[in-house]
């Protein structure tokens, strides 16, 4: 994020504050940019700004923000990079006003995150990827992930956020549970002498 006059890196909650503190609350501004990309050609990320829609109550707009960091080749991440917008917009009725758009964000996110895996695995790719999904609109940051590609927000008070949770077997509980409880096993895997891994 960055100010217009000096072009210095602002937190996006630092750039709300100051919108807020001189009535200016409407729309603020959204600058992006990327960086540590990897080098295995697996990795993507995925912007979409001043996206619009025409609701009950106006024209609105929103902007998207995506990792993908792909496993076992690319194809899982190029994949979703291209069709998780359109499956999570789909999945939104049409000709709901702004309230009830952001309310059903939540949900059109879990039908377009299951639409986009179940689409892949019907094409019989075996790779993989995380994918952490960011839709702002306003001053709601709404957040869906799977994998361990973080979401973080730096507050203007200085706190520090987690708006994802790392998928990962090693460090998240619920996330073993969740695998056993569904007919699953989990167990370490030494491969090659190295690091024993989930």
């Amino acid at each position: 994020m960055s100010s217009r006059g000096d072009h210095q890196p602002v937190p996006f909650s630092v750039l709300l504050s100051r919108e807020l503190a001189n009535g200016k609350i409407e729309k603020p501004e959204i600058t992006h940019g990327e960086a540590n990309q990897s080098k295995k050609g697996e990795d993507f990320t995925f912007h979409k700004t001043e996206c619009q829609r025409l609701a009950t109550d106006g024209i609105t707009s929103y902007f998207v923000f995506a990792i993908f960091d792909g496993h076992n080749g690319s194809g899982a991440a190029i994949y979703s990079k291209e069709n998780l917008l359109n499956n999570v917009i789909g999945a939104i009725p049409p000709d709901l006003n702004r309230e009830e758009w952001l309310e059903a964000l939540p949900r059109a996110l879990v039908a377009g995150f299951v639409k986009t895996d179940k689409d892949f695995q019907e094409i019989a790719k075996k790779s993989g990827t995380t994918v952490t999904f960011v839709i702002i609109e306003g001053r709601v940051v709404t957040v869906a992930s799977v994998g361990d590609s973080r979401c973080v927000l730096e507050a203007a008070e200085g706190g520090i956020y987690y708006l994802s949770a790392d998928h990962r077997l090693d460090v998240n509980e619920e996330e073993r549970n969740r695998i056993t409880a569904s007919g699953g096993e989990v167990g370490r895997l030494n491969a090659g002498g190295g690091s024993e891994v989930y």
